[in-house]
């Protein structure tokens, strides 16, 4: 009995998530602490140490704070960890803006700091699953060359850009010079990412939200500042944290479907979505004033919600809520470039459909259901 037990107990798998704060990272420890027994151990990574309310509670959790751009830190603080069985990199180094070799650079280093240690004590580590984005496919910087990329929906195979210096394309192939014939891979491309996180550069539902809360607050309408064309057609894909989540731990522990290493997925909601209709039904749920009128085309976010950080203290303080600045939680600069952006940035499902993954997501849908969060985690009234 002692040697069944034993065996059955090997079997079981260990994750290791770097970048456990981010709103995929939290959502993975989530999912994967409810799939036990199968998975018997979370170590959550991150630089900065939790706060509440990301606070993960379980006796199988393990956070562990550390800055992986020093290698002789990372290699002291997770040269312990020999049980590790899956890697799961939801991070990035935003110091530097992305498409610079700074930040290829820095981004690199972090990833490659990381693999080093794990490598050389995690001696059954089965997979690395890299998350990076639907930017792969476009450059976010000027010129654009809106007749060639107008149409298309991107597959997995579409080719790198030639003249972008993506960090993307640095992690991938870091991974092929480290894993190829060693351990298994795979990458993962989100688009728009709806989550939940006081520890996100790009948070969607946070600057959304508290663009609401400001708007309710001071009586303003709920304006949808941008271009006509992001407003009335289909621009850019939602993605569920949940589903990518799922999308990460299903690539994972999947080897007999997924037989080629280092394969690329795209990880979106699924059915397109315009913000001309669902921006008024978003309004209703954040209980603001929506203008017969929504879009404003003269209407730039960072300059609107400019100098606003004392309103936000005051419905902090009236609404009892957990004590965070505007700068925890929102980009106005994201939101302004987001709902300008010349290019659509549209993905194909056709490969993750074709092997099996079956998880689909409304993206109006993920958006109530992420506000209800914030609302549940006392980060917005």
């Amino acid at each position: 009995m002692a040697m069944a037990t034993t065996t059955i107990e090997e079997t079981k798998n260990v994750a290791i998530i770097f970048g456990v704060t981010g709103l995929v990272g939290r959502e993975l420890a989530r999912r994967l602490l409810l799939l036990e027994p199968s998975w018997k151990k979370v170590y959550g990574i991150a630089r900065n140490p939790e706060t509440l309310p990301t606070l993960i509670i379980s006796p199988c959790y393990h956070f562990i704070s550390c800055n992986m751009l020093n290698p002789l830190e990372t290699q002291k603080k997770l040269s312990c960890l020999q049980d590790v069985t899956h890697m799961f990199w939801v991070t990035w180094a935003s110091q530097f803006p992305s498409e610079t070799q700074e930040s290829c650079e820095q981004n690199k280093a972090m990833m490659c700091n990381a693999l080093n240690t794990m490598l050389s004590v995690a001696k059954n580590l089965k997979h690395v699953s890299l998350q990076t984005g639907t930017k792969h496919y476009v450059s976010l910087h000027p010129p654009f060359d809106e007749e060639k990329f107008h149409y298309y929906y991107y597959h997995e195979e579409f080719p790198r850009m030639s003249r972008s210096l993506n960090f993307y394309y640095a992690l991938e192939d870091l991974l092929m010079e480290k894993l190829s014939g060693k351990v298994s891979w795979s990458v993962h491309r989100p688009g728009l990412l709806f989550g939940s996180s006081v520890r996100s550069f790009y948070n969607f539902m946070g600057s959304l939200c508290v663009y609401g809360a400001i708007c309710k607050h001071l009586r303003l309408p709920f304006v949808f500042g941008g271009t006509r064309k992001c407003w009335e057609e289909s621009y850019i894909d939602g993605s569920d944290a949940r589903l990518v989540a799922d999308q990460h731990i299903w690539a994972a522990t999947n080897g007999d479907i997924i037989s080629i290493n280092g394969q690329a997925f795209n990880s979106i909601n699924g059915p397109s979505f315009t913000w001309k209709e669902i921006w008024p039904i978003i309004g209703k749920k954040l209980e603001v004033q929506v203008p017969q009128e929504m879009l404003v085309e003269s209407f730039w976010f960072s300059k609107a919600m400019a100098g606003k950080e004392d309103v936000w203290e005051e419905i902090v303080e009236e609404n009892g809520l957990v004590h965070t600045s505007v700068e925890n939680l929102a980009n106005w600069e994201f939101l302004d470039a987001l709902f300008r952006f010349p290019l659509k940035l549209l993905g194909s499902r056709d490969k993750v459909d074709g092997l099996g993954f079956g998880a689909r997501y409304k993206t109006l849908n993920s958006i109530l259901y992420w506000i209800d969060c914030m609302i549940d985690e006392k980060l917005i009234p």
